[in-house]
């Protein structure tokens, strides 16, 4: 058989590509050598694939001819305890234990609280000033995935940790500080001014924060509640045994990271599009319209149009761009190529959602292909796919969706820049360089509109 081209560069220039410019590197190399290439990353030798054939033969045989390892890159972020880290049997216990939160009933009851903590923070902004379409969407998603997280109580706790989280993850935004996470060389601590030194400090004194939280909630255990740190408090495993402080503090930084970084780039993405082209903010306002003054977030979250909006900003720059990797447990044949066993494989998102075969014009901004034709999970995966799936997929999309009908109801704004926005690393993840300049117009209700009217949501 034959074997997997790839590049001859040193493994530390291909690193340094993936690191610093990793869609245009992706793109290139499967220009030169096809579907399925090797390259050099922080985890070795991989495989990478963006066929969506690779996918479903990969993905549906997990755990039988294929393995998900534990992510040893994110230790450092997310600790060994993290889902991220864990594989195997102590990986599916986890993800049983934490899917109740994020699904049915529990998650819609977040509704309303999602859009009253948008127009709170949309209404704080001052009229006729620009501001960062990323911030003020951390400062949303941050807030909700507090309030899942920790139960609907605020406290001067809560707000040390949220403002806390927000300096830790700066520490990694840029693509030159996010080096910190692939070179595990650079993790030397050569006191407070050195970039893991401070890094370090800084994670100690939101573990701080955290198991001091984790000690109160122990000491007033109230089964009652229904967040996720009362939840995890009260797990018990097959013989009995509660989850220790570290696990907990582990999956409390997992999800406060996962659960609101990733959500807050994909909107600023969203704003960005819909403002950025004319014909899609028309037709989205005209479907908000029909609203009609009904507030109720399913009958929101199911609008064809606002969905198709947000799949396709998920679509045409995923904000993770590689699956977690797969391991192969024994000698196996994939798309014509043999692989030996404890291959390293990842797939490329971003590279399978910009194939023309399945997304033609796949640079441009078309929410309109999600509304001719149904996407297979192999054609379409921004959350990843099998067991290593985004935990957090369906509260994502609700959302998403909810954010941006809120928004767009209730405020107008507009671009303060007219150059394109392109995607940059930022830490473990890729968003809109410069987080995309907004200028606030103002509220919907005090400003003369000439768009249709619009139902406030």
């Amino acid at each position: 058989m034959k074997s997997i081209p790839g590049p001859k560069t040193p493994a530390l220039f291909q690193r340094l590509q993936l690191l610093l410019a990793p869609l245009n590197t992706l793109e290139s190399y499967a220009k030169k050598y096809g579907d399925i290439f090797t390259m050099i990353t922080s985890l070795g030798k991989v495989v990478i694939v963006s066929i969506p054939q690779a996918f479903q033969e990969i993905l549906t045989k997990d755990n039988n001819e294929y393995e998900a390892p534990g992510s040893k890159l994110l230790q450092s972020m997310f600790g060994e305890y993290s889902m991220f880290s864990l594989e195997g049997d102590r990986h599916r216990r986890e993800r049983k234990l934490l899917m109740p939160p994020f699904h049915g009933d529990r998650m819609r009851n977040y509704g309303e609280l999602i859009c009253n903590i948008t127009k709170e923070a949309a209404s704080n902004l001052t009229v006729s000033q620009t501001f960062i379409a990323r911030k003020l969407m951390q400062e949303i998603t941050m807030q909700v995935i507090l309030q899942a997280v920790f139960g609907l109580y605020d406290s001067p706790r809560l707000s040390q940790i949220r403002s806390m989280l927000a300096d830790f993850l700066e520490l990694t935004a840029s693509p030159l500080r996010a080096s910190l996470l692939f070179f595990p060389w650079l993790q030397k601590d050569l006191g407070p001014w050195s970039p893991w030194g401070k890094y370090q400090r800084q994670q100690e004194k939101l573990n701080e924060l955290l198991y001091t939280e984790i000690a109160t909630r122990r000491s007033q255990l109230d089964p009652n509640r229904t967040d996720i740190l009362t939840l995890m408090l009260l797990a018990r495993d097959e013989e009995g045994q509660g989850m220790t402080d570290q696990e907990i503090r582990d999956e409390l930084i997992t999800m406060l990271v996962a659960g609101h970084e990733t959500t807050a780039t994909a909107l600023a993405w969203a704003v960005y599009w819909v403002h950025k082209q004319p014909e899609v903010y028309q037709k989205l306002m005209e479907e908000l319209a029909t609203l009609e003054g009904n507030t109720d977030p399913m009958t929101i979250f199911r609008l064809p149009y606002l969905t198709a909006v947000c799949q396709e900003t998920l679509r045409i720059y995923p904000v993770v761009i590689l699956t977690f990797p797969r391991r192969t447990k024994q000698p196996v044949d994939l798309q014509g190529y043999h692989l030996e066993a404890g291959t390293m494989i990842m797939g490329s998102i971003y590279l399978t959602h910009h194939r023309e075969d399945l997304y033609p014009e796949p640079k441009k901004f078309k929410p309109e292909r999600f509304l001719e034709r149904q996407f297979s999970p192999y054609e379409y995966l921004p959350f990843g796919g099998g067991s290593r799936r985004c935990l957090g997929m369906a509260l994502a999309n609700f959302e998403m969706r909810l954010v941006l009908a809120t928004l767009l109801s209730n405020f107008e704004m507009e671009l303060a820049e007219n150059q394109p926005v392109k995607p940059q690393r930022r830490g473990l993840t890729l968003g809109p360089a410069g987080g995309v300049k907004m200028l606030m117009k103002g509220e919907r209700k005090q400003i003369e509109n000439k768009s249709p009217a619009v139902a406030t949501v």
